[in-house]
This record gives structure tokens, C-alpha cells and sequence, in this order.
């Protein structure tokens, strides 16, 4: 090693080419600094010892020789954390060469000039690098400490670094891999700290972590220092911004943001030996966001840039200063999980039968893994793990990278989506519930369960083994159609799960069940909460966390949930329909009852259409409206198609589109397209009348068949005779095809018959529909049937 290599260089002298020197978490800051500041992107100011420094303390306390002989006695049976423990004690031990003490000092003080600040405040952090092996990851294994003052508290900080190569589970990751524990250096970088202690801190993903979804920023919020978010302690917020949308100026595309519980927080404590301390948040800081949105999209804005530099995905930190108020970008690296993944491959998976649930959390991944439950308080009790279990703890860090290894899946009381708990399942690849809460304490150890991420972005832990089904699809093998096939999407939050899908969009997104599963209130009730009982009002409190402007709750997540489903598919259209409770269903809603009639039929009662304008629930279409305003006209979303249901009449259509242009959504402003269901035998009789009304219909079919027939589709005594190949039901199904091209209008067909039937999709096509939507695991079925009806 020549002494004439340097052992101090400035970020601002480095680049994505110096992996080798100073390691890639401080050669990608160095990249950032001289590349990306003129864009805008502030990165703390600061320099980085060298692999050369290294080695110069290595060889200045004799130290290679020792370290080889310790480690080679892994090979004869010693003890990892015998080995460990003996080699950092060696590096507790050692003393700096006066040179690069000297160095390290003078960049010290060279910095603090800079900052104009004597004995700044500072981030020291590890940057592993293999001088011959600079593609190596060692992300993770190293030791970062903050708020570090003084020279003399530098040094020992640096020291410290230097050891944290050797924790147990670095050599034992080296070992692995098969790289020698001599060719390994380590960069420590010095960096300005930002006061995040004093604001917040976190991490943001340039694609969706558990989907891979390339068109969103994911970004992880806390309060404090960002550490408790990277180890997954705290239950951070979530912000989630649509990519193609962020050059508008004029547009806001946070697609959700979600309140994390932040019930704790890393501050900084004067103390040298241990400069920081995890203190409780105040109840103001649980129930406020720590980024408002200007903040959120500078920093997704600085993502994209940042990705766009590399050409990969990136996984970013940042922090906000709270005494400057300026935001900071502290590492940032490439993604991996995902870059690594098959492209043309997408793996299903399927609950066949329901148990109970246990505890829900975040669902990481789509997988599903059914097993006996290891419940584990410490890593150190890795002896008691079997191969194959289910690992239910509090929270994890790379100490428990062995025990997770091992697993089949991973339940966590606490963390979000960009925790250790989390990145880890996703590098292996098992399904993992984080933040669950409780789980700790409710799932026993031994106990039988299985745990489903294949049901949305929340996912469960069940009682005892249930049965599901694994399938790979290969995209190369999905034919191309003539006829548009496209997704009925139930549940938004699964909606990132299918975007590799080449689906022609959306042709069913019903209101309906977003508004039972994710609101979980009548709308009117959150209009009026004064006229619902206490349970109710007790219930309404607890869902929208005790906040006044109840209707606003309930047009933020429905435009949410709306929102995911139109990124997922953008730009082919969405299209939504408004809602179409019947009263029975609407009454089960929280504060339901106080709203709904009693009707002897519903299915043929108010609903649909007739409720739009009726005075008794205009405030409650109100909402819905504005729900999709905000997701058109302020995020951006313009491929969001309304569609209007059980529109009996003529009359009927001209007052429902008055409403909706009342309420901001008038046909043909800002591209709107609005469209009405084909389900009554009036849309078919009058089909030229509705297509000067509305830009397309849609079939449903089970409501057409049944009015058309005069069956109940719900009886059991008259099920023979519901048959949608019935005559008179595909005569009207060609009918409204031939109407509605004639009036230059399109038609679609929004169900599941073509997946089980070929005739069917036959049928459709032979009639010249125009597209087909179906449930995301029965495409390629319909894909197929139709490919197969176009060729005859």
C-alpha cells in the first residue's frame, strides 16, 4: 500500500467510479454532490477516509496477522461470537497512526471552517468496500453513529466503524459469499448532520417495494433522527406520488398518504457516550404529518432526479434540518430486490378457504406461507428456531438476518414498509406481515397459521393451515387480442400487484366496495354525524381518528383508493363506477340505518342512478364527486372514466349528468368521459337515445339477464332458469353492440363469463364488442378464448 495514496478526499472530489476508495455509500455521495447539485438536491457537506486510511491503521497496530489467524479459527470449530468479540477488542485496542489521525483532524477542522461552526455536529458512518470486488454489497453489516462532537469523539467514532467490519454478521456474510476477510477495507464518511432530531427523517423507494411498480416514489416518514424508520421501531407515515405527473406544476399527485403512529422518536442527548436517545412523541406529533405536501413532492421530485442519474431504481434517505428547514438527501443506493427479478414472470397466489384472522399489518410481497409459529423476544435465541417456521417478533435488525433467512414467513409488531423487517423479506423473498401491533402478544408460539399477503397492501395472519394455490404466469406467453381485455379491480390496494398484466385497463372499479372496505361509514353519516346513535358516533370517531371534518375523511380515501387504481393502469382508462348499494347494504354501513329505507326488493329498488339526485342523498353523491375531482382534476389522473349504474330512463341519465356537472364533473371538460351501465332492458330499447347522453356502455351482464328474463338471479327455486346464453338475453346483447357503433359509441363487457365459458367469449366478439374485463386471475384464461374466437 503506497503511503502516497490519499487517506482523506472530499465528497465533492469523488464519484461513482471511486467504489474501490471510499466504498459506494460514500462514492454515491460524492456523485450526488458534484452531479446533482445544480439540479437542486442538497447532500450534508463533508469528506471520507480512504481504503488506503484503512489499511494505514491495519498495518500501524500489526493487526492482518492477527485477524487471519482468529478468523481461520472458524475452520477448527470456534465460535462465531468467540472469533467476533476477540478481533474488535483488537481494533478497541489499536491506536491511529499519527498521519491519519492527523488527516482525519485536519478534515475535521477544515469542515467545521466551512460550516463556520467550531466542533460540528456530525454523522459518521461505515462504507464497506472490497478493493477487487467493488459489485459486493455489504449494505446494512456496518455501523453508522450520530451527532458525533469533538475530535476526539470523532476518532473513537472512526475506530468504532473500523471494528464494525468484524461483527459476527460480517464475517459471517463474508464467509459465505466466499470473500476473504483481508481483501475487505472500510470507508468512514463524515458528514454535516442535519437536524432531523429537530423535524423528521426517512426513506423513499423509486418504485413500489413490494410490487415493483415503476411509476411511483414511496416515501417513509418519522419523526427525529431517520434511524427508527430504517430499523423498523417506529410505524412511520406513508406518502405515495405518482412519477409520470411530478413535471406538472400545476397538479399534485400524492396518489395516498397514510398516518404512521410515531409513538417514538431519536433525539439528539448531550452525552459522548451515548449521543442520542429514543424519546415518546407528543399525542399533537402522532396525529400530524411530518411532510405537508410541498414537502412531499420536493422530495419525490429529487428522487426521480436521482434515479434518472443512475438509470436504476434507487433506494434514498433523507432528513429534514429542523433548525434550517431545508430538506437533505443522506445516502442513496441502488434498489436491488426488484432489478433482480424475472420481468417476464409474475407469481399468483390464492387463499382457497378462509380461517380466522389473528392479527393484520402491512403485507410485504403477494406470497402466502403456512407453518408453526416460532415467537421470538432476542436474536439470541436463534437455538430454538426450526427451519421452515413462522417468525413472530418485536421488530428486527441484521442481528436477526440468520433466524429470518430460515423462515417461511415474518410477522412483526412493529415497522412500515421500508424497515429492516420489510427490505429484508422482499431480498428473500417470503411473505411478511409488519406493524402488526400485537402480534407478539396473540399469535402463540407453536401454534399452527398461515400468513396471506395475497390479498391487498394489509395483510393477515390466520388461524391454523390453509389451503392456497401457487401459479406462475409467463407474460411472453399472453397473446396479443384485437378486442381491448382489461381488469375488474375490486380492491385498490391490490392494484400495483397486477400492473405487469398487459391488461388494456380498467373496465369495472366499483365505488361500492372501496367505500365498504376502506371507509367503512355512510356517507351521509360522516355528512350528518348529529343523527346517528352513540355506537355509531363512537365507531365514526374511532375510523377517522376523532377529526371534525368528517365528510373530508371520506373523500380522501375514496379518492386514494381510486387514485392507486388509475396510476397502476395509467394512461388506459379507469373506469369507475359510481356507487351502487343496494338499501339493504347501504343500512349495514356505520350509521347506515339512519339513512336507508326498508324495501321489500332492493335489487330493483332505489340504488343506482336514482339516488344521485334524490334530496335525501345529494350530499352523499357530493362526496363521491369530489372524490374524483381530486383525483382528476388535482392529481392529475385524467384517465379516470365515471360510469353511471342502473340508469332506468332517459329523463333519469339528463338529471343524474346536471348533478354531476353541478358537482365539478361535466362530460367532455378536462377530457371526461362519462359512461353508463347496459343492464336494464330500457338502456338496450333506447340504446341510441343513451348513446347521445354517454361516450359508452357497459354490459352487466347479471342485472341485464335477470330484468330481461324476469328472474331473480338471487333464487335458488328459479336458478335453471338464469342463463345468460338465453336468446332473448344475447339478442339484446347484439342489439346494443349494433346501436351503439352505429352512434359511434363503444361497448364493453364487465364479467366473469368469458373466463369460464369460450362459447361466451366467443359470442362477444362474434357480436363485435369492443372490450372485455375480468378478475386479474382469470386474464390469461380470457385472453386466450378471445385470441382463439378472433383467429376463427
Amino acid at each position: 500500500m503506497s503511503r502516497d495514496e490519499p487517506l482523506v478526499r472530499w465528497f465533492e472530489d469523488l464519484s461513482s467510479d471511486d467504489v474501490a476508495e471510499v466504498g459506494g455509500k460514500n462514492a454515491s455521495l460524492g456523485e450526488m454532490v458534484a452531479e446533482l447539485g445544480s439540479s437542486g438536491i442538497r447532500v450534508p457537506r463533508g469528506f471520507a477516509t480512504t481504503a488506503a486510511a484503512y489499511w494505514c491503521f491495519i498495518d500501524a497496530n500489526e493487526l492482518r496477522e492477527p485477524i487471519a489467524d482468529r478468523v481461520g479459527e472458524l475452520d477448527r470449530g470456534a465460535e462465531l461470537s468467540e472469533v467476533g468479540e476477540s478481533i474488535r477488542a483488537s481494533f478497541a485496542a489499536a491506536e491511529f497512526p499519527p498521519d491519519l489521525s492527523e488527516a482525519i483532524v485536519q478534515a475535521y477542522g477544515e469542515l467545521g471552517g466551512r460550516l463556520e461552526r467550531d466542533a460540528p455536529d456530525v454523522a459518521v458512518r461505515s462504507s464497506a468496500t472490497a478493493e477487487d470486488l467493488p459489485e459486493a454489497s455489504f449494505a446494512g453489516q456496518q455501523e453508522t453513529y450520530l451527532n458525533i462532537t469533538g475530535e476526539d469523539a470523532l476518532l473513537d467514532a472512526c475506530r468504532r466503524c473500523y471494528a464494525s467490519l468484524f461483527t459476527d454478521r460480517a464475517i459471517s456474510y463474508r464467509r459465505d459469499h466466499g470473500f476473504d476477510q483481508l481483501d475487505v477495507a472500510l470507508s468512514v464518511g463524515v458528514q454535516e448532520m442535519v437536524r432531523s432530531d429537530l423535524a423528521g427523517a426517512g426513506v423513499m423507494f423509486t418504485l413500489d417495494t413490494d410490487s415493483g411498480f415503476p411509476r411511483t416514489v414511496l416515501i417513509d416518514a418519522a419523526w427525529g433522527l431517520g434511524e427508527s424508520v430504517v430499523s423498523g421501531t417506529v410505524d412511520p407515515d406513508e406518502y405515495l406520488v405518482f412519477k409520470p405527473l411530478l413535471d406538472r406544476d400545476d397538479l399534485r399527485p400524492i396518489i395516498s398518504k397514510t398516518l404512521g403512529a410515531k409513538r417514538s422518536k431519536v433525539v439528539y442527548r448531550r452525552s459522548s457516550a451515548d449521543p442520542t436517545e429514543v424519546v415518546d412523541t407528543s399525542s399533537e406529533e402522532r396525529s400530524a404529518r411530518v411532510l405537508d405536501d410541498d414537502e412531499i413532492l420536493q422530495l419525490a421530485r429529487w428522487a426521480v432526479i436521482i434515479e434518472d442519474h443512475y438509470g436504476t431504481p434507487m433506494d434514498i434517505e433523507w432528513a429534514k434540518d429542523g433548525e434550517r428547514d431545508e430538506m437533505f438527501i443522506v445516502q442513496a443506493r441502488p434498489e436491488t430486490v426488484h432489478a433482480q427479478r424475472n420481468a417476464a414472470a409474475l407469481r399468483s397466489f390464492r387463499l382457497v378457504e378462509r380461517g380466522e384472522p389473528l392479527v393484520s399489518g402491512l403485507a410485504i410481497g403477494d406470497a402466502i406461507a403456512a407453518g408453526t409459529v416460532c415467537n421470538l423476544t432476542s436474536a439470541d435465541e436463534v437455538d430454538r428456531f426450526e427451519d421452515g417456521a413462522i417468525l413472530v417478533t418485536g421488530t428486527t435488525d441484521p442481528d436477526w438476518e440468520p433466524i429470518m433467512k430460515r423462515a417461511s414467513a415474518i410477522v412483526t409488531d412493529h415497522g412500515g414498509r421500508t424497515s429492516h423487517a420489510a427490505i429484508v423479506s422482499r431480498e428473500l423473498g417470503v411473505a411478511a406481515v409488519i406493524g402488526a401491533g400485537d402480534a407478539t402478544s396473540v399469535v402463540a408460539d407453536g401454534a399452527e397459521v398461515t400468513v396471506s399477503c395475497a390479498e391487498g397492501d394489509q395483510g393477515q395472519v390466520y388461524d391454523g393451515i390453509l389451503e392456497f394455490d401457487e401459479r406462475e404466469i409467463d407474460l411472453d406467453d399472453i397473446p396479443t387480442t384485437r378486442t381491448r381485455v382489461g381488469l375488474n379491480v375490486a380492491d385498490p390496494a391490490a392494484a400495483f400487484r397486477w400492473w405487469r398484466l398487459p391488461a388494456d385497463g380498467v373496465g369495472l372499479a366499483r365505488m361500492e366496495f372501496i367505500i365498504n372496505t376502506h371507509i367503512e361509514v355512510h356517507p351521509m353519516a360522516l355528512v350528518h354525524p348529529d343523527r346517528v346513535d352513540d355506537d355509531a358516533r363512537e365507531r365514526i370517531a374511532e375510523l377517522t381518528g376523532g377529526r371534525d371534518d368528517t365528510d373530508a375523511y371520506f373523500v380522501e380515501r375514496l379518492a386514494d383508493a381510486i387514485a392507486r387504481i388509475s396510476a397502476a393502469h395509467w394512461p388506459n382508462p379507469v373506469i369507475v363506477r359510481m356507487s351502487d348499494f343496494k338499501t339493504n347494504e347501504y343500512a349495514r354501513l356505520v350509521g347506515g340505518q339512519a339513512f336507508e329505507p326498508t324495501e321489500e326488493n332492493p335489487m330493483i329498488g332505489w340504488r343506482g342512478a336514482s339516488r344521485y339526485y334524490h334530496p335525501d342523498y345529494t350530499e352523499g353523491f357530493a362526496l363521491e364527486c369530489a372524490a374524483l375531482r381530486q383525483v382528476r382534476d388535482e392529481m392529475g389522473l385524467t384517465n379516470t372514466v365515471v360510469m353511471i349504474p342502473f340508469c332506468r330512463t332517459v329523463a333519469e341519465a339528463d338529471r343524474v349528468l346536471e348533478v354531476l356537472a353541478f358537482n365539478g364533473l361535466t362530460r367532455g371538460r378536462n377530457g371526461l368521459e362519462i359512461h353508463v351501465m347496459a343492464e336494464i332492458p330500457s338502456n338496450i330499447v333506447l340504446a341510441s337515445s343513451f348513446a347521445e347522453r354517454f361516450d359508452g356502455f357497459s354490459i352487466g351482464s347479471n342485472d341485464l339477464t335477470q330484468l330481461v328474463l324476469g328472474v331473480d338471479r338471487d333464487s335458488d327455486v328459479l336458478a335453471e332458469l338464469f342463463d345468460e346464453h338465453d336468446d332473448a338475453v344475447t339478442t339484446s346483447i347484439r342489439r346494443l353492440i349494433s346501436d351503439a357503433h352505429d352512434a359511434g359509441r363503444t361497448v364493453g363487457f364487465c364479467g366473469q363469463r368469458p373466463s369460464d365459458d369460450p362459447d361466451y367469449a366467443r359470442l362477444l366478439v362474434e357480436a363485435g364488442i369492443d372490450s372485455i374485463s375480468v378478475s386479474p386471475d382469470t386474464f390469461l384464461a380470457v385472453k386466450e378464448h378471445v385470441a382463439h374466437a378472433e383467429s376463427r
